[in-house]
């Protein structure tokens, strides 16, 4: 039986707001020294405050995201680093920090090395100026040069770099020239996510009302598998639908999710996987508000419970352990998936099973085993939806 923990630490505070981002965000030009301190106390507040409902597992891995959790003093890092290892026991096996290309981010990482961070997610998105200005980003592509030498002048060997396809106005031929300077660095990591349009965003009321011009469907599509075929060639190799990685430098922690293994999420908008107990043996899910100010408030007068809370029952925990394990390369286990669920994945999705099959984005093989083809890399929407909306066509619907 699985005893490791991830814990997730949602640090908000951003430079500048993208217009197409949808997470639960507060712009800070400078985020000042007596607002930190006080947003640090709070997530050691929750932590100690939450803990309990975790006891007993072994800390695995630490991730620290955003918003934008660079912009923390490492001494704040290392206290929190600190306090999650006195919380639970053992050292975790990764700890990974978001940063953005910025003179003040570029500034601290050596001290979030020696603070015990050893994984970076460095947000560049572009080499082009032209590109990072159309999704607009504060940085512009010296300063993504400027740090990546630094990440490596402070002694990180576990880098991912996250880029965006199908920015407004991008062609094929600059996301090439994108890859090949994501390449010339040699990340152990990348990420690659399509532009999403979230409703209520900058960038979605732009679209609708014709000011904003973005890539078509087809284009983008096209477009993911330039920069698959680029990034395999060059050693990367996808194990997820956004991720490559050099064999064993896959995120640890992003894997807790497609497994669905414990997670203790803490701070504003975070969300976390409970593990399962007697009264709720598919887990539970939980999650903060989204608002800086009712989060603090809640967490400053000791309320320690998120306001959210959904305990899963067994139709819905079958769907999401086959469409999470199916957005892997490695697929769903059958019969690991027949241990939690009494049978394999045919019995209760024999119908979704056999259609996607003959649209040749699924695999059976002759355990049972479900792998996505390599066809299905950019239909994971529509793998998720069959499993969500199809009905249990067995009598083990219970």
């Amino acid at each position: 039986m699985d005893r490791t923990l991830g814990v997730y630490l949602h640090v908000p505070f951003c430079e500048r707001v993208c217009p197409y981002c949808d997470f639960a965000v507060a712009a800070r030009r400078r985020l000042g020294q007596a607002e930190e301190e006080r947003y640090v106390a709070a997530l050691l507040a929750e932590l100690a405050g939450r803990s309990a409902l975790f006891a007993g597992r072994q800390l695995d891995t630490l991730y620290f995201g955003g918003g934008t959790p660079a912009l923390l003093r490492p001494e704040s890092i290392a206290r929190l680093v600190a306090a999650l290892s006195d919380a639970f026991p053992g050292a975790p096996r990764e700890v990974t920090l978001e940063a953005n290309p910025s003179t003040l981010e570029r500034e601290r990482l050596p001290g979030f090395r020696a603070a015990g961070v050893d994984r970076l997610s460095v947000g560049v998105q572009s080499f082009d100026d032209r590109t990072l200005k159309r999704l607009g980003r504060a940085h512009r592509a010296d300063a993504v040069q400027r740090t990546l030498a630094a990440v490596r002048a402070a002694g990180f060997d576990n880098v991912s770099l996250d880029l965006i396809v199908g920015a407004p106005g991008q062609t094929p031929a600059e996301l090439e020239r994108d890859l090949a300077a994501a390449l010339a660095f040699g990340p152990e990591h990348v990420s690659a996510y399509a532009l999403t349009l979230e409703a209520g965003t900058p960038f979605a009321v732009a679209a609708s009302d014709g000011r904003l011009l973005v890539p078509g469907d087809d284009v983008v599509a096209e477009m993911l598998e330039q920069a698959h075929a680029r990034l395999e060639a060059a050693g990367l190799l996808r194990y997820e639908v956004s991720s490559w990685a050099r064999p064993g430098r896959e995120s640890r922690h992003n894997q807790r999710y497609w497994q669905r293994q414990p997670v203790l999420a803490l701070g504003v908008g975070a969300h976390s996987t409970e593990p399962a107990t007697p009264a709720a043996p598919f887990g539970v899910r939980s999650a903060n508000e989204r608002g800086l100010g009712a989060w603090l408030a809640r967490i400053e007068a000791g309320r320690y419970a998120p306001p959210e809370r959904e305990t899963l029952d067994a139709a819905t925990a079958r769907g999401e352990a086959a469409f999470l394990a199916l957005r892997t390369r490695r697929g769903l286990d059958a019969t690991q998936f027949a241990v939690e669920f009494g049978a394999p994945p045919r019995a209760f999705f024999a119908a979704a099973i056999d259609t996607l099959r003959r649209d040749g984005l699924l695999c059976e093989h002759a355990n049972g085993d479900l792998e996505p083809t390599e066809g299905a890399w950019l239909f994971a929407d529509t793998l998720a939806a069959h499993f969500v909306a199809s009905p249990v066509d067995s009598a083990r619907s219970a």
